[in-house]
């Protein structure tokens, strides 16, 4: 889950060059928890001058007004940018892209997973994460569930929330000599997926491997379903199979290898799942309960210190993990009540 870290030094407003054509620009977020996202400018990709746009950010003025500075900057403005691809369909990363499209007429494109969560929004036209809803309710964590429903999600505007041009899959784009491989990466959302230039050797990885923290499991807009979990290590397995790159994400400064971050992700949910074991014990528990023994962030912090927020992450986080050991046979699951409870195998 998000956990607390120096964002200074990378999150302050301006444009960082990575590589030839290639710039990095964080853009202002609304909350106190990641400050910014990162955008990426790629200048020679596209045939007629125009960028192409790796994340779209959130759609606030501050952040319409620090891409416009960034793009000044290297002397481009706005109406450069011909294509958005965007790594999932979270607010801080899609909204601006759909508003920049109907500005500007830049085309955006969107992993074809995240095409039921949009649907939905546009059936129940609120921007609530109905999925993940459900999913705590799943957990023992009904109460929870109450209070994250009813609080403000910034409102639901369909103008923000329109479907891409184009649905992407398992694909190679192709801008001009240059060619960047789209990679579905299940996990963090069903659809994410990251897009690897491996003539240059860089991974934008969107929110898949960040450098600094572990980015949160299954938190949907659309029906919980799946394993949300074991899809994400298996996606992060898939980074290995291609050749090492540098990490350019959407949170966090640029890193020189993806291998490296994703070994230690890896190594990360290792622990957290003999954690969840060893929390779980000889009882039979939800994980809402499971979630309540565990601590949470680098600095263990106990979980009722969490924002209402931070303990629905949490308490996905740990129903993921529980159902993994639910796959590998370490523990039993059955659902009363609405409710799942697990149980060790002894």
């Amino acid at each position: 889950m998000t956990a607390r870290f120096d964002q200074a030094p990378w999150a302050t407003a301006g444009i960082q060059t990575v590589g030839p054509g290639v710039h990095r620009v964080p853009l202002p977020l609304p909350n106190d928890g990641l400050h910014a996202v990162n955008v990426y400018l790629l200048e020679d990709l596209d045939d007629d001058g125009g960028i192409v746009m790796i994340d779209g950010g959130w759609a606030i003025p501050e952040a319409r007004k620090t891409l416009e500075e960034a793009l000044a900057a290297i002397d481009r403005d706005p109406g450069d940018i011909s294509h958005i691809l965007v790594t999932h369909i979270h607010r801080d990363h899609y909204t601006q892209a759909v508003e920049l499209r109907r500005l500007l007429g830049s085309r955006v494109y969107l992993g074809a997973g995240e095409r039921p969560g949009l649907e939905m929004l546009d059936r129940l036209r609120s921007d609530q994460p109905v999925g993940s809803l459900r999913t705590l309710r799943a957990a023992g964590a009904g109460e929870l569930a109450d209070r994250i429903e009813a609080m403000d999600h910034g409102g639901y505007d369909p103008s923000l929330w329109e479907a891409p041009d184009h649905w992407l899959g398992a694909e190679t784009l192709r801008f001009g000599e240059r060619e960047l491989r789209v990679v579905p990466t299940p996990g963090h959302t069903k659809g994410h997926v990251v897009f690897l230039d491996e003539q240059r050797g860089l991974l934008f990885s969107g929110d898949h491997v960040l450098p600094h923290i572990t980015p949160s499991i299954g938190f949907e807009l659309a029906e919980p379903g799946g394993h949300p979990l074991a899809d994400y290590l298996d996606s992060l397995r898939l980074m290995t199979r291609y050749a090492d790159a540098r990490l350019l994400p959407a949170h966090g400064p640029v890193a020189d290898s993806a291998h490296t971050r994703v070994a230690e992700l890896l190594a990360h949910h290792d622990d957290r799942l003999a954690r969840s074991l060893t929390a779980l014990g000889e009882d039979t528990l939800d994980a809402h309960a499971v979630a309540r023994k565990l601590g949470w962030t680098r600095r263990a912090v106990p979980f009722g210190e969490l924002s209402a927020f931070n303990q629905m992450l949490a308490v996905h986080e740990t129903a993921a993990h529980l159902d993994v050991l639910v796959l590998r046979g370490r523990v039993t699951a059955a659902r009363a009540d609405g409710v799942h409870r697990y149980t060790r195998v002894r």
